[in-house]
């Protein structure tokens, strides 16, 4: 594979080149945001590579907008992504899911961006596989920009992503025409192309939950994890894998490298909260993804690119890969008395 780096791939898709593949909405502007937001991640690698190196390890004693203990490097992360954004100008305000509220960033950007900084900062000390998640939407007017602007349904996306720091540092993108890979080269300082139009099988044997929430789940949830756990003696008729890695870039990415299904339903545990994970800041980006690839999302009982957001931080149940599974689980949740047929 020839060595195509993200801004090359970027110029060719932008609206004025003649690449057959080329995406009419990919504007000189956008092309800057998601080269500003790649910057940044590479910001954010660096650092996670010095970790203990740099006393950069451990909890900074204080909470986020969530009342959820930050990290530092979760304060780390946010200052890079805010500070690189901030100085580009193609951001007219930017939102993060560690800050209570949006910034407005430029008069004259075209784009509102949000992001979770550092998804799974819980593995951080213990060395697992952490990211940083975003998505980008166009600013909706001419006017001054307000938090209203953001409450758009996650198919009004224009570009998502994510940023796995791992082994090797991955940028995963779709600008609603598949989803591509790029690997951070260290040598070269850039993201190179790796993988192109990524596909999730339609059926899986592997699913992704956190088991120790079973007692708190809705019904249909039990029986979907029911049968799965029954295996072969059950009435799926074949054995099921459990994943579970504690970072949705980490569980989605493997959903969209070798399928399966990821799901953090709704559970009485907290019946005020309509969820755990926030539908802009996470939900959205990783359907658009899942969905890019083939397969399907939704909270259980609608797609979650259709929901319409009320707020910055809302939360919604998140069910999503392999699109069979999804299909299965959602049926379950809707029609809870009948059988889903294949």
């Amino acid at each position: 594979m020839s060595a195509i780096t993200l801004n090359q791939y970027l110029l060719t898709r932008q609206a004025n080149s003649h690449s057959p593949r080329r995406i009419n909405h990919l504007s000189v502007d956008l092309t800057q945001l998601i080269l500003q937001t790649a910057i940044a991640c590479k910001g954010i690698s660096a650092a996670l590579h010095k970790g203990a190196l740099a006393g950069i390890l451990g909890s900074a004693n204080t909470d986020n907008v969530q009342g959820e203990t930050q990290k530092k490097l979760d304060i780390i992360s946010n200052v890079l992504m805010v500070d690189t954004l901030l100085g580009g100008g193609q951001a007219a305000a930017i939102a993060s899911e560690e800050m209570d509220e949006m910034i407005v960033a430029s008069d004259s950007g075209r784009y509102l961006i949000l992001f979770d900084p550092l998804d799974g900062s819980s593995n951080i000390d213990v060395n697992m596989s952490v990211g940083t998640i975003f998505s980008i939407l166009e600013r909706p007017n001419s006017n001054a920009v307000t938090t209203e602007d953001f409450f758009q349904a996650g198919q009004h996306q224009v570009a998502a992503g994510y940023a796995l720091y791992g082994p090797s540092t991955l940028l995963v993108l779709t600008l609603g025409d598949g989803v591509d890979v790029f690997t951070l080269d260290r040598d070269l300082g850039e993201f190179i192309l790796t993988s192109e139009k990524l596909t999730i099988p339609e059926d899986t044997q592997e699913f992704a939950i956190n088991m120790s929430n079973q007692r708190h789940w809705e019904p249909p949830m039990q029986r979907y994890i029911t049968e799965c756990l029954e295996g072969k003696t059950g009435v799926r008729g074949k054995d099921f894998n459990m994943r579970w890695v504690a970072s949705m870039v980490g569980d989605v990415h493997r959903i969209l490298i070798r399928g399966g299904i990821f799901m953090y339903p709704y559970d009485l545990k907290d019946p005020k909260k309509a969820g755990k994970l926030r539908l802009m800041y996470e939900a959205n980006p990783m359907s658009f993804l899942i969905e890019q690839a083939g397969g399907a999302s939704t909270t259980g009982r609608q797609r979650i690119m259709d929901v319409n957001p009320d707020g910055l931080h809302q939360r919604v149940p998140v069910v999503l890969g392999s699109r069979n599974e999804v299909l299965r689980v959602t049926h379950y949740h809707l029609s809870p008395n009948s059988e889903f047929q294949e």
